[in-house]
């Protein structure tokens, strides 16, 4: 078999490309769809097993996997700052006002989800000390 010409490989890489950007999302949905289908037998059959509802129960919260906590805007603000102001960086060196503009743009998200992070108070005591001082009013 003859080694692909330099025609033919340069036609062969962008194909690849668009394959790729296709075939790896269906692949995630799919791989996750399985997943999810695999825990839910998993949970039938045992809780056949299971006489007790309290136990049902707590097997349903080990196989939760749900966050307890909401997102923290703060924490995440910040590191899309810190990633804009990279990326800002990267365009003064080395590629240009194009970075530069982009870096700000990330950094001004950034900043934008770190005053919504003060602005809406996201875990527990924080709301429940927001109910509290509006309740004194």
């Amino acid at each position: 078999m003859e080694p692909l010409n330099l025609y033919q490989s340069a036609i062969l890489i962008p194909i690849l490309g668009i394959l790729a950007g296709i075939i790896i999302p269906i692949s995630v949905f799919v791989w996750l769809y399985y997943d999810a289908k695999n825990k839910q037998k998993t949970i039938l059959e045992i809780s056949k097993n299971l006489d007790d509802p309290s136990k049902v129960e707590e097997l349903l919260k080990i196989f939760e996997e749900r966050k307890k906590e909401p997102i923290d805007f703060r924490r995440s603000g910040v590191i899309t700052l810190f990633t804009g102001a990279g990326f800002c960086f990267f365009g003064v060196f080395f590629l240009g006002s194009i970075m530069k503009a982009v870096g700000a743009l990330i950094s001004l998200i950034g900043i934008g989800t770190v005053i919504a992070g003060y602005l809406y108070p996201n875990t527990g005591k924080e709301l429940t000390d927001a109910v509290e001082e509006y309740e004194k009013k």
